[in-house]
């Protein structure tokens, strides 16, 4: 029988930390050994739509990610398979022509807004988690990220906050907390809770 892979869902809102968290676990161990990846990469394809349409796509709705793909690729590297993992364009809202390949690891850390809202989804995992932070602190950290790395001005990253992140993270991220097994607060910087979640990851692989 093949050993179980270890799989750790890392929710929560915009600029809440969750790549913080990512990528403290998987520093934790040997290079290679925990594979990470991104919910933010499994955005729907959108070029075949104009720019113009594509910015005004609600990005923070379940629909607007290819949970089918995600779900087969986890299927994938859980059963010892590489993966071309898409990659997406935050400046052109659409996916990139080329691929990132993705070897199999001995666990699988995912993190991204929405993992846990779908049953299907958050049942592909084995721990999972919320990562919590006051909504000033996400809107800040969001304006400073999206005007300095993606180009956009601080009237359409506001706006779009007010059209459609608050609303989002308020009827579908926020509610991940009831289904998620640890919440760690304090932006993503609680380190007894992300030592904890390490210990834990290292406690599977021990007994595979």
């Amino acid at each position: 029988m093949t050993p179980k892979i270890p799989t750790i869902a890392i929710a929560g809102g915009t600029a809440s930390g969750k790549s913080t968290v990512a990528r403290k676990i998987v520093e934790a161990f040997d290079p290679h050994r925990v594979v990470l990846l991104e919910q933010d990469a499994y955005y729907k394809n959108l070029s075949h739509l104009p720019l113009r349409e594509r910015r005004r796509v609600n990005f923070d709705h379940p629909d607007a990610f290819d949970d089918a793909l995600l779900l087969r690729h986890l299927r994938a590297l859980k059963a010892g398979r590489a993966i071309d993992a898409p990659v997406y364009s935050f400046t052109r809202y659409t996916r990139e022509r080329f691929t990132r390949r993705i070897a199999p690891g001995d666990a699988i850390v995912v993190e991204g807004i929405l993992l846990l809202a779908s049953p299907e989804l958050r049942d592909a995992f084995d721990i999972k988690i919320y990562v919590d932070a006051e909504d000033d602190i996400r809107l800040i950290r969001r304006i400073v990220r999206d005007v300095k790395e993606r180009g956009r001005s601080l009237e359409s990253v506001i706006d779009q906050y007010q059209m459609t992140v608050r609303p989002m993270h308020l009827t579908f991220i926020y509610p991940q907390r009831r289904v998620a097994d640890i919440i760690i607060p304090s932006a993503g910087r609680n380190d007894i809770a992300i030592d904890w979640v390490i210990g834990a990851v290292r406690e599977r692989l021990a007994n595979r």
